[in-house]
């Protein structure tokens, strides 16, 4: 019997990412929420989401999520910690958070220490 190995999850160089999959990984309400949230606790939740999806359907956000370079997951024991990667989506897109939360009632994104 083959044995399964967890699926890793792929970071991608936010240089190879473009803002159309930015811009549609946040157009989802769920995935704009995930994202808000990570916004409101200053960027990292271990855990749990508020968000009225199962937890398979939130690894699914979490995956594009990840794969449009928004968030950072790694695995903490039993948990997931979700970064969201603040400087560099600022960095190679300047603004783009910040006005994307404030209109979507989530205020500005507080920035990170260096």
């Amino acid at each position: 019997m083959q044995r399964r190995r967890p699926r890793g999850w792929a970071h991608p160089d936010l240089g190879d990412v473009d803002l159309g999959r930015v811009l549609d990984a946040l157009g989802d309400p769920v995935r704009l929420e995930v994202v808000r949230q990570l916004a409101a606790a200053g960027g990292v939740v271990r855990g749990a989401f508020d968000v009225p999806v199962t937890g398979q359907t939130l690894s699914h956000h979490l995956r594009t999520l990840t794969t449009a370079g928004l968030v950072r997951v790694s695995q903490a024991g039993r948990f997931r910690c979700c970064e969201l990667r603040t400087r560099e989506v600022e960095q190679r897109f300047p603004g783009l958070l910040p006005a994307i939360l404030a209109n979507a009632g989530g205020g500005a994104v507080r920035t990170m220490p260096p």
